[in-house]
């Protein structure tokens, strides 16, 4: 009986080219990266690599001293590491579901936990939500990623896109929130009366206001963020 074999595992769950260039979706879960020089990724996202990779660590003046202070001050921050050379590098961050995005001249927020990997042309910066940085644990902080090139996100199951109107703002719970368009910068607006229902330790509810026109992606999950911080 063949159902089930070895042979029948190593078919179905094989690594196959997809020619679908340099960042490719190998599963929902895995992401390829066709390396033929360099890539951004976060620190500890490697599961398996083959060819000729080196990586390195995040120098602490590599993107300049603003940033290095702005990562201090956000206590956990997006730790990169530098993977260059050729080969076929594979990314997961906790069996997250992941989505690629092709930035054309585009700019986007992405929460610095769910940044997966970006392309070295994509210029970033770090954002702090002071707002609710004594609120949330751990702080909350994100990246604006602008440019051309490639960037994957990450998600705890399937992410939901909702459309910004002027007529019709979005509200979302900050621990969701996954990213939202460069056109879009949120408010924070506390709701005691939620207090309740959450058990929130700060005793309010803090939610993100979207207005104007652009997109929120958010995740069926609240992630808890905790400083890296001693």
């Amino acid at each position: 009986m063949s159902r089930y074999s070895i042979h029948d595992f190593v078919q179905s769950t094989q690594q196959q080219d997809k020619g679908e260039g340099l960042f490719e979706l190998e599963t929902p879960r895995i992401l390829e990266i066709n390396l033929n020089n360099q890539i951004w990724a976060k620190t500890g996202a490697m599961i398996s690599y083959r060819g000729n990779i080196k990586f390195e660590r995040e120098g602490i003046l590599e993107h300049g001293i603003g940033k290095m202070f702005k990562k201090a001050l956000t206590g956990e921050g997006t730790s990169l590491m530098k993977a260059t050379g050729n080969g076929k590098l594979y990314l997961a961050d906790q069996g997250k579901k992941i989505s690629v995005l092709h930035l054309q001249g585009d700019s986007i927020f992405v929460n610095g936990n769910d940044l997966l990997a970006f392309e070295p042309s994509i210029s970033w910066d770090i954002k702090l939500m002071r707002r609710v940085a004594g609120m949330l644990s751990g702080g909350l902080f994100n990246v604006r990623l602008e440019g051309t090139g490639m960037v994957a996100i990450t998600s705890h199951y399937e992410p939901l896109t909702l459309l910004v109107t002027p007529d019709n703002p979005v509200f979302t719970d900050p621990n969701a929130t996954v990213a939202w368009s460069g056109t879009l910068q949120p408010e924070f607006v506390t709701d005691i009366s939620f207090k309740t229902f959450l058990g929130r330790g700060s005793g309010e509810s803090i939610q993100m206001k979207f207005s104007g026109n652009g997109f929120v992606v958010v995740q069926p999950f609240e992630e808890v963020y905790y400083s890296q911080q001693s």
